[in-house]
């Protein structure tokens, strides 16, 4: 049958030629839906009977892709993508909870996984409660209607590291799961599941990126939690784009590369902080004065402590913004995990929207530097750090 010019540019172009090669790389699949030859495959593939895609807010091949490396280096049976790192968070936790259950959580968050926390879920009517982790007895934090714990495998930005094992046996003995932010430590530094975590989250914005070029978050869990929280997500609609999954499959290529010289590059840091007369307390896990640095050693791979720290700057009120605004090289960046080294004010960046007494109980001082390490030469780092800090 011949065909007018515009049904054939309308309807040709959309299958690949057979080939008896394969691409490299993955390909970019864009399309935002899948047709089907008949009705019988549409039902197969809804009904689970079939593999195949119909919408890509549900899944796309690149998705596909991204979430076997996830589940494979985090010891997972499942994963997730979704837009956001806090997609990633909110859909987890809608998912587990209803009204007048109860989360135990770390007072040392993420602000906006803390203000979600305390400021949005009671509008669901589900109590919070923030504890100090560190507490040895934790059991009294518990009650009946305790559904989920709560934590970050590094605090961001105080750098605690909880005993997961611990919590875990607690949240189990008490019958609730426990959720772990491993943003900061990544599954290089810390698999968070082989320690008794329930399920595990990531903002893939950070270190699983590592260029500044992503904004997505990742779920690994079981099979049963992922389809569970998979359907809670779909409705809310927090997808990745396929672009970005693609972007993340080609990042998470070198992330080991990466998150090794983030790590070394950062304990050489804090070791130069800690010795520094201008420097009152530097938080980082790797140094063999902080008080989790044999909690870490006991849950971290290979003696790699991650590529954050964060260090309390003695002198005025102000002198953070003096410290910031005088230096050059290194950028005042409201994010982490580039492969350029950039600092931060928590309490005027991610803690921003905490109030005075909120930043008190959280242990945030404006006096702080959150340094997120990049992959320069350390000596460089050390040079630039240090003729800015003689301003103060």
């Amino acid at each position: 049958m011949n065909r007018n010019m515009n049904t054939l540019l309308t309807r040709l172009g959309n299958h690949n030629p057979s080939s008896l090669s394969v691409p490299e790389t993955i390909p970019l699949t864009l399309s935002s839906v899948f047709a089907f030859e008949d009705v019988d495959s549409l039902n197969q593939v809804y009904e689970g009977e079939a593999e195949g895609f119909i919408y890509s807010r549900m899944t796309n091949p690149v998705h596909e892709a991204l979430k076997e490396v996830m589940r494979t280096i985090d010891g997972g049976e499942d994963a997730l993508v979704f837009s956001s790192g806090m997609a990633a968070i909110t859909s987890t936790l809608i998912t587990h909870l209803e009204a007048g259950d109860h989360v135990l959580a770390s007072h040392a968050l993420y602000g906006e996984t803390y203000e979600f926390l305390k400021y949005q879920l009671s509008k669901f009517h589900i109590d919070v409660t923030f504890a100090d982790f560190g507490d040895e007895n934790i059991d009294r934090y518990f009650t009946p209607k305790t559904r989920l714990v709560y934590t970050e495998t590094i605090s961001n930005p105080l750098m605690t590291v909880n005993d997961l094992r611990k919590l875990a046996e607690a949240a189990h003995g008490h019958g609730a799961k426990m959720v772990v932010d491993n943003t900061f430590a990544t599954p290089v530094v810390c698999q968070p599941l082989a320690h008794g975590a329930d399920i595990v989250i990531y903002s893939a914005t950070k270190y699983l990126c590592g260029h500044g070029d992503v904004t997505g978050g990742i779920v690994v869990s079981d099979q049963e939690t992922i389809r569970a929280i998979d359907k809670v997500g779909t409705l809310y609609g927090g997808c990745m784009s396929p672009f970005d999954a693609w972007i993340l499959i080609r990042s998470l290529k070198t992330l080991e590369l990466r998150m090794k010289e983030h790590s070394r590059n950062a304990l050489k840091l804090a070791a130069y902080f800690n010795c520094h007369p201008k420097i009152n307390k530097v938080f980082y896990p790797g140094l063999d004065s902080s008080p989790c640095y044999d909690r870490a050693s006991s849950l971290f791979n290979n003696q790699l402590f991650g590529g954050m720290l964060t260090i309390d700057l003695k002198g005025a009120e102000d002198s953070y913004r003096t410290f910031i605004d005088n230096l050059d090289g290194i950028k005042f960046v409201p994010s982490l995990a580039g492969v350029k080294t950039s600092v931060c004010s928590p309490a005027i960046t991610s803690h921003r929207n905490l109030n005075d007494k909120e930043l008190e109980e959280a242990g945030i001082a404006k006096s702080f530097i959150r340094i997120s390490t990049g992959l320069e030469h350390i000596d460089d780092l050390i040079a630039e750090f240090d003729s800015v800090l003689n301003l103060i």
